[in-house]
């Protein structure tokens, strides 16, 4: 194999920005079909694809390599399953799946079957976080103390996306934007030892939370996670202290807004932030304080999929396993428990 079929399980926001775009321009990669039950948007865009009216179709089709799920959340474990069954690679959507039990089920099957598994936890690739990532691994804030990571909106109003609003499994930010935040400090810090988290539903007549506010406890530090559809003026979305300084950062990573766009990730200057967005560091050096401007790193979503393509032809390391995945889910389940009981949850 020098090429992979890739194909995805539908067409809406995620297929149409996050994956298609980076399977066509990838040289490894083959856009070859979308399920669309009724409609065929995607031919529209990409000519060439073959469009599926059903999973089944779609899975009974040799040629495909490795599906997409990027489905609702709650189908993610169910189309999941039959695709491992089929014997196909997989890229689930975050959230993975709705509870730790499914995705251990998953990844005990892809591994009977000899599939790569892997969750599309993207934002490890934006260049807000990049660069956070990069002042840690230098050090120069010496121990962690604390840390602050925000994923914040101003959304009133319910989404049009109804399957959204549902009180059902796996339905409510701190699945939808709580994943993103979660990977990203697991990502930096490991799993903490235990949880504490508060959730909450401002907007009028919401039947999901649509606010959260989750504590991560770490033996030498600290981490909150928090969320709100009520922001209208942006917060930090990353602050980070420790025993030798500050760092801040905004969230103004630029990949979402130039795919909508209907610019190719393959451009000139791909997700390049402008210069006012660079983070803020202050800190201790030789007893003296600095506080300086640091550029920002270059966000690129391309760098999961080259990474799957590697693991797909040339069995290379996965770029976010499926294990790790597990882990997010484990802090939800912890965090809603955590709410639900209005007390600490211990992860040990």
């Amino acid at each position: 194999m020098t090429s992979i079929n890739a194909a995805l399980c539908s067409f809406g926001m995620s297929g149409h920005l996050f994956h298609a775009p980076f399977i066509d321009v990838n040289p490894k990669l083959n856009l070859y079909g979308v399920l669309e039950r009724t409609k065929n948007v995607a031919e529209k865009k990409y000519p060439n694809i073959k469009t599926f009216r059903s999973l089944d179709d779609l899975l009974n089709d040799d040629a495909i390599d490795l599906v997409i799920i990027n489905t609702p959340n709650l189908t993610h474990f169910d189309f999941t399953k039959k695709v491992i069954e089929a014997g196909k690679h997989v890229v689930v959507e975050k959230p993975f799946t709705v509870t730790t039990a499914q995705a251990e089920e998953l990844i005990a099957l892809a591994k009977s079957k000899n599939v790569k598994l892997s969750v599309y936890h993207n934002r490890r690739w934006d260049s807000d976080f990049k660069t956070v990532q990069k002042i840690l691994n230098e050090g120069v804030l010496g121990d962690i103390v604390e840390a602050e990571f925000h994923y914040d909106r101003f959304e009133p109003e319910l989404s049009y996306k109804t399957h959204k609003e549902k009180p059902t499994e796996g339905v409510g930010s701190l699945y939808d934007l709580g994943s993103h935040l979660i990977d990203q400090a697991l990502h930096l810090f490991g799993m903490p030892k235990s949880v504490f988290a508060t959730l909450n539903s401002f907007r009028n007549n919401s039947k999901v939370a649509d606010y959260f506010d989750v504590k991560l406890y770490y033996k030498s530090h600290y981490v909150t996670l928090k969320s709100s559809y009520f922001v209208l003026e942006p917060l930090a979305a990353y602050s980070i202290h420790g025993k030798n300084g500050s760092f801040i950062k905004s969230k103004a990573d630029i990949q979402e807004t130039t795919l909508q766009k209907e610019i190719k990730p393959d451009s000139k200057n791909w997700g390049i932030e402008p210069e006012s967005q660079k983070g803020i560091l202050h800190s201790i050096k030789n007893g003296e304080s600095k506080k300086e401007l640091v550029s920002t790193e270059k966000g690129d979503y391309m760098e999961y999929y080259n990474l799957i393509a590697e693991a797909i032809l040339n069995d290379k390391k996965l770029p976010v396993s499926a294990n790790e995945a597990k882990n997010v889910i484990k802090i939800i389940e912890a965090a809603l428990l955590s709410n639900q009981e209005k007390r600490v949850v211990d992860l040990s």
